[in-house]
């Protein structure tokens, strides 16, 4: 029992990271399921890269990208890395360089979940399309969050 809670206490940023990465990430997942829904009755494609993509994929993807995100600044600012302070400077630079790093992210989500569904990787999860791309560009998203908030963000 001692070794566990010595683990735990030893790498408690990276096991708190993983937990919370994974609540962002459900809160992602279903937010992308309930918006993919909801405009499931669009027909819509756009054009993007020479290639046609479903207007619904893409804006179920924005929009879960921003409930994501809302989330995972306050629970990464507040639990996983215990940044406290809400003063308004400390505070300020957080939010830019964290929306700078998760735009970046974001970005690569975006373009990649249609791009993949678009190019073959439109299989359906629970009768929701493009879930299988979702889950994997979730994957190194997670990844390279991380690196941007232990490396520039919470300091």
């Amino acid at each position: 029992m001692n070794r566990i809670r010595q683990f735990i206490k030893q790498y408690r940023e990276v096991i708190s990271y993983l937990f919370w990465g994974v609540m962002t990430t459900v809160v992602s997942w279903a937010s992308y399921s309930i918006f993919a829904i909801i405009f499931k009755g669009e027909i819509s494609v756009v054009q993007l890269f020479g290639m046609e993509m479903s207007m619904v994929v893409l804006i179920a993807n924005i929009l879960s990208w921003i409930c994501a995100i809302t989330f995972a600044f306050v629970v990464n600012k507040l639990w996983v890395f215990e940044s406290k302070s809400w003063k308004r400077s400390v505070w300020l630079s957080e939010v830019w360089k964290f929306l700078s790093a998760r735009i970046v992210t974001g970005i690569l989500e975006i373009v990649a979940v249609p791009l993949l569904v678009s190019i073959g990787l439109s299989q359906t999860i629970f009768g929701v399309e493009g879930m299988v791309a979702k889950v994997l560009v979730s994957v190194a998203v997670v990844v390279l969050n991380y690196v941007f908030s232990k490396l520039f963000i919470f300091k």
